[in-house]
């Protein structure tokens, strides 16, 4: 599947979600659903251009994530 370039997308109204393990601090990653892809932030720099995955990408991070391969960066 070919990304679309995130600058040329229009995020205004895109419905961004972020964990709730971070008790509504500013200091998040946030995701948001665009039909196929996933478009991904940091909530401190709303007004940055997002980057893009499919949901195969992020899956494949989530299993990394669920199984502890990422615990060493904690």
């Amino acid at each position: 599947m070919s990304k679309p370039n995130p600058a040329a997308l229009d995020f205004s109204t895109v419905a961004w979600e972020k964990s709730e393990f971070s008790g509504g601090s500013d200091n998040c990653v946030e995701f948001a659903i665009l039909g196929d892809l996933i478009a991904v932030r940091d909530s401190k720099r709303p007004g940055q251009t997002p980057l893009i995955f499919t949901r195969t990408e992020i899956a494949a991070m989530l299993a990394g994530a669920k199984k502890g391969n990422f615990d060493h960066m904690t």
